[in-house]
């Protein structure tokens, strides 16, 4: 048995080949000479936002301030203003640090160690460790305490000095939130971070 040809078909197949080959054609490699200052910058450009959207109003690099009203949130390693004028402190939470990275055994919970520094303004400013707490993605919340072995900071940050001290809590490993309550129990800055033992 023969099978017809269907010259329909391969009349189509031919014009989309033709089709194809033209536009391949039309197309061309555009390349640029490191060095031609002016054709890199053209190449890099790009548009500018519609002016319908609002201008950009805030430095997201600015340090933030902190309030029993209106508390701060930002990362660890930020620093945080809370107070105003000349009497307002600097306070910065960096970590946490945890030991056992890379360890073929990543436990559910590890040892966490943050460091605080605390710039004071022009009044002192108490330093207590169960004015901190640490909570984490779960809902628990931790109470860090100053690390054994290490030198106890004063009572209180002198004006227009700084002290840096270890709080140190065991955590699960996960996202976190360090926070500082100045009077006990009203935060006014709180740093995320992540708990990392991988």
């Amino acid at each position: 048995m023969r099978t017809a040809r269907r010259p329909g078909l391969l009349a189509a197949v031919l014009l989309v080949a033709a089709v194809l080959a033209g536009a391949l054609a039309g197309c061309s490699a555009t390349t640029t000479t490191h060095g031609d200052a002016a054709a890199d910058k053209r190449d890099t450009k790009y548009g500018s936002l519609p002016s319908f959207l609002p201008k950009q109003s805030f430095d997201t690099d600015s340090v933030l301030t902190g309030s029993v009203g209106r508390p701060a949130l930002t990362t660890e390693g930020d620093t945080v203003r809370v107070g105003s004028g000349a009497a307002a402190a600097l306070v910065t939470v960096t970590g946490p640090e945890v030991p056992g990275e890379g360890l073929p055994y990543q436990a559910g919970a590890t040892t966490c160690t943050w460091t605080v520094t605390i710039k004071a303004g022009s009044t002192a400013v108490a330093v207590d460790p169960r004015d901190f707490s640490s909570s984490d993605h779960l809902g628990a919340v931790y109470a860090p305490q100053f690390v054994a072995g290490q030198p106890v900071p004063p009572a209180s940050v002198a004006p227009h000095t700084t002290t840096s001290f270890e709080l140190r809590a065991v955590m699960v490993v996960g996202e976190g939130l360090m926070r500082w309550a100045p009077d006990g129990a009203h935060p006014v800055a709180s740093w995320d971070f992540e708990v990392e033992n991988d």
